[in-house]
């Protein structure tokens, strides 16, 4: 499987783990995985900003992938694949973008700032 087919199949996955955080067959590790992983695709923030020369694009080829991967491999199979069954044309329009998910990003870069603020000053 070639780099584009895997970035094909991530993104297909994405609407089948978030129909997976619903059931309540889904683990609560699962859930939580899920969360993340969800927050973090539909996030307009980035956990490193795209910016940012080569780091900037490598968090979204390497984090995005290994959080889906990892999501999938805590929700039991057979529930994967009818979310993944009723996820098929969920969003073809396009990822459903809201503010709401940078908020944990953004909470995370605040932090830094305080702390990088903190240790200069105090």
């Amino acid at each position: 499987m070639n780099m584009r087919e895997r970035a094909k199949k991530v993104k297909m996955d994405i609407p089948a783990v978030f129909l997976a955080l619903r059931k309540r067959e889904t683990p609560v590790f699962a859930k939580l995985c899920a969360g993340a992983t969800i927050i973090y695709a539909f996030s307009p923030i980035d956990l490193i900003p795209d910016f940012i020369p080569v780091l900037g694009y490598l968090d979204d080829v390497i984090i995005l992938p290994a959080l889906v991967a990892l999501t999938v491999k805590l929700i039991p199979h057979e529930v994967f694949q009818q979310c993944r069954s009723e996820s098929e044309g969920l969003w073809r329009d396009g990822n459903p973008k809201k503010w709401v998910y940078a908020l944990p990003i953004a909470a995370i870069w605040l932090l830094v700032v305080f702390f990088i603020i903190k240790s200069i000053w105090f």
